[in-house]
């Protein structure tokens, strides 16, 4: 039998029927002298101070959006998360109007400090440790807004794509928007019914009226918001199992069909390829594997869970490199967005790992390669590959050297050590996150090296690598 409060609470769609209702978090431990915080409007990455949120730890999303190729999306989105202090408001990342928000623990306000931010003021305090729903209802065209110098919808009268690093979340959905708060998505995008969406894990089903088809995925695992993503439009499948591992393959119908089926043989090859990986870097972190081409060229690809999304030019190295993301980047994610070369830098070396494997250069001959063609004094040496600044984050020195610096190492410690500490890294970091500390550490405890003027060298200098043995040349 539901309770007056959780009858209204299942109204609302903040809770299911018969579940229990936690109302711990409306608290009175203002009277035991406990402090009341807001949340703080980032998680503390200096690179972009408004991303993440303090206070908060989210749970799950059930993100249940309609998209209406005249570039209007609306929806509602429901995060379950726990408050990890006793907070008086916090923040959640979005930009889209919002027009009403709901907490499972009592009535709250909103408001909009910034275009990027939503405040939600509880009317009482909620105590530290309290897990709650909090539902969130809006609208508008995501084409419309921009953060961070980022305009990320991309989108025509035909096809639409949610994806986009480090930002893609605020556009279509509000989230804790940082890759420290992972969390389970439960994504469902509602099309016209002559249209399919894609997105991360598997296909749990579609539901259509005369007008509508509502698309139901979930299952891709704790996920950092950025990788979540789906694209909307009329598409090729092809789905199975391979190498023991579920597939699912799109490729947009807007192509021309020789474009379209060179871009589906691309893709066949996904099982083969996350196969080798395996061999490498150890188990696949994930339980489905897929990819996915569309029509529309916001310029690059990206390595979304499970499904990355390629430009029409699908090529096998690309596949290695975005599908490598799935150990790197996805899995063992990002602490602070300064570790990038930790995501980029690995998944650059696994291209030229599969090259050396498949009849290619070997990798010390490509690093021999790669270190003459720039001398002394360019400009790619410059960048600290540790620490490039929000502004470099992609730059070609974050990728390239972030590989050489990989190749370099395998030249220090020896190529069987080096593949150990490879799978060890992922192993020990699965589903978490990852440092330049924390990898350096993990080199040195491996080999029983001090590789501190190694690690200096190559990634948090300004310069040049000497040319010497120590650095793995």
């Amino acid at each position: 039998m539901l309770t007056r409060l959780a009858a209204v609470l299942v109204a609302l769609g903040l809770v299911a029927g018969g579940a229990s209702v936690r109302h711990l978090g409306v608290d009175d431990a203002s009277a035991a002298g406990v402090p009341t915080l807001a949340g703080s409007p980032g998680i503390g990455d200096p690179y972009f101070p408004e991303d993440g949120n303090g206070g908060i730890d989210v749970r799950r999303y059930e993100i249940h959006d309609r998209y209406r190729f005249t570039g209007r999306l609306s929806g509602r989105t429901l995060l379950t998360l726990t408050t990890t202090q006793r907070l008086s408001s916090f923040d959640l990342d979005f930009l889209l109007p919002v027009s009403a928000v709901r907490l499972s623990t009592g009535p709250a306000t909103f408001s909009r400090p910034t275009r990027h931010e939503l405040r939600i003021e509880p009317h009482r305090p909620i105590a530290a440790g309290t897990t709650l729903r909090v539902k969130v209802t809006y609208a508008g065209n995501p084409s419309r807004y921009s953060y961070a110098g980022e305009s990320n919808w991309v989108g025509s009268n035909e096809e639409a794509e949610a994806v986009n690093e480090p930002h893609m979340a605020p556009w279509w959905f509000p989230s804790n928007d940082h890759p420290l708060d992972k969390a389970r998505m439960d994504i469902h995008v509602t099309v016209p019914r002559d249209k399919q969406v894609v997105s991360n894990g598997r296909l749990v089903g579609v539901r259509r009226t005369a007008r509508l088809a509502t698309y139901h995925w979930g299952g891709g695992g704790p996920m950092a918001t950025y990788l979540a993503f789906f694209v909307a439009g009329s598409f090729v499948i092809r789905s199975g199992t391979a190498h023991h591992l579920p597939y699912y393959l799109a490729v947009s119908r807007r192509l021309g069909r020789s474009t379209r089926h060179a871009a589906m043989r691309g893709l066949e090859q996904t099982p083969g390829i996350v196969a080798w990986l395996q061999r490498q870097l150890g188990p696949y972190p994930f339980a489905r594997t897929g990819g996915v081409v569309t029509a529309l060229d916001p310029g690059f690809s990206l390595e979304n869970q499970t499904r990355p999304v390629y430009p029409r030019g699908v090529s096998r190295l690309l596949m290695v490199h975005e599908l490598a993301h799935q150990w790197f980047g996805d899995s063992v994610s990002v602490h602070h967005w300064s570790d990038v070369w930790l995501n980029e830098g690995f998944a650059t070396y696994m291209e030229h790992r599969w090259s050396e494997t498949h009849g290619g250069q070997h990798v010390s001959r490509w690093l021999r390669a790669a270190y003459d063609e720039y001398p002394a004094g360019s400009p790619f040496w410059s960048l600290v590959v540790a620490d490039p600044g929000a502004r470099d984050l992609f730059d070609w020195a974050v990728y390239q050297r972030g590989a050489m610096t990989l190749a370099a190492l395998r030249n220090r410690i020896g190529s069987r050590p080096f593949a150990r500490l490879l799978r060890s890294w992922a192993a020990r970091h699965r589903h978490g996150h990852g440092t330049t500390t924390a990898f350096e550490a993990l080199a040195e405890q491996r080999t029983g090296r001090d590789l501190t003027s190694f690690f200096d060298a190559w990634v948090r200098q300004p310069s040049r690598p000497a040319e010497i043995a120590a650095n793995g040349l």
